[in-house]
């Protein structure tokens, strides 16, 4: 019940952000990820892996599929009717399918994810598991992807350039990129595209930074010490992820293709979320946006 409630209010916050600064925001699909996690909450680490590695061999061809037979007038009809739509330019068919983050093809990240949480990071063992399996996952799915796509295959498709396949690079405004080309795109691996290379890819990443990460902050006192304003950034990462979108609209700070001449917007909403954290942190347990979202979790006593 408590899983639901938070994904009913990021489910609200982010259609309510959406409204002023588009599909960029990821809040309403995690609300999603959430809802679509719930069975799985109860499984263990083996069963997890196991159906995100299922996902990601799958989703990315199975969303392929789907975009390519939905014709824009069923895509139209469908929005039509979507409240979610009418309020802001997410609907469900972004948020399941056609969007930045689309749940079909987000949700084996999710699922990893879990499966993570159920080990023990802080044993050597698990460490050097994970770390062979991270590396395994890395060089195997960007490995292939080169090797089968080619020289292009990790180029980012929002950042110019063409895909591995020639066909144009697809707009931020119009969602995962993948689906936006031919077939022989999914054998691309590039950021965002959705693939199942990207996917495993990306995973394995993932998994090397964070075992990596405890192994240090677990051997290293003196670095766990010094790190304390950046984990505090990630105690409130709610709070500093809608915080940088409300500052640059107060402070008219530039964004998107605009802010890419200069690191000093970056650095700035970095070394702000970081002060920010660190003071607040030593007078609150929780960020502002989490303690109301964990005061909004404790409806959930009430259900039986």
């Amino acid at each position: 019940a408590r899983i639901a409630i938070r994904a009913v209010v990021l489910l609200a916050l982010g259609t309510v952000l959406s409204m002023e600064y588009g599909g960029v925001i990821i809040l309403a699909f995690y609300g999603v990820y959430f809802l679509l996690a719930l069975p799985l909450v109860r499984l263990r680490s083996g069963t997890l892996a196991m159906i995100a590695a299922g996902l990601a061999l799958v989703t990315p061809q199975l969303a392929f599929a789907l975009r390519s037979v939905l014709s824009e007038s069923v895509q139209q009809s469908v929005n039509t009717y979507d409240p979610l739509k009418a309020l802001s330019d997410v609907g469900v068919l972004d948020l399941l399918l056609t969007g930045f983050y689309p749940a079909l093809t987000w949700m084996p990240f999710v699922v990893a994810g879990m499966a993570l949480a159920r080990l023990d990071l802080l044993a050597s063992a698990v460490q050097w598991r994970l770390a062979a399996l991270g590396a395994a996952l890395t060089v195997t799915a960007y490995g292939m992807s080169l090797l089968l796509a080619g020289k292009d295959a990790l180029r980012s498709l929002a950042e110019g350039g063409k895909s591995s396949a020639g066909s144009e690079p697809a707009s931020f405004d119009s969602g995962s990129f993948a689906a936006q080309g031919t077939a022989s795109d999914l054998l691309s691996a590039g950021p965002h595209s959705g693939t199942t290379f990207d996917i495993i890819g990306s995973v394995g990443v993932a998994i090397l930074v964070i075992v990596s990460a405890t192994a240090l902050m677990d051997r290293l006192p003196l670095l766990r010490r010094l790190a304390k304003p950046i984990t505090a950034v990630g105690a409130m990462s709610l709070t500093a992820y809608v915080g940088h979108f409300v500052v640059q609209s107060v402070a008219g700070m530039p964004t998107g293709e605009s802010s890419q001449v200069s690191w000093v917007p970056v650095l700035t909403f970095v070394l702000g979320a970081i002060v920010f954290a660190a003071v607040w942190s030593r007078f609150f347990r929780r960020g502002p946006l989490e303690s109301l979202l964990n005061a909004a979790t404790k409806l959930a006593k009430y259900v039986r």
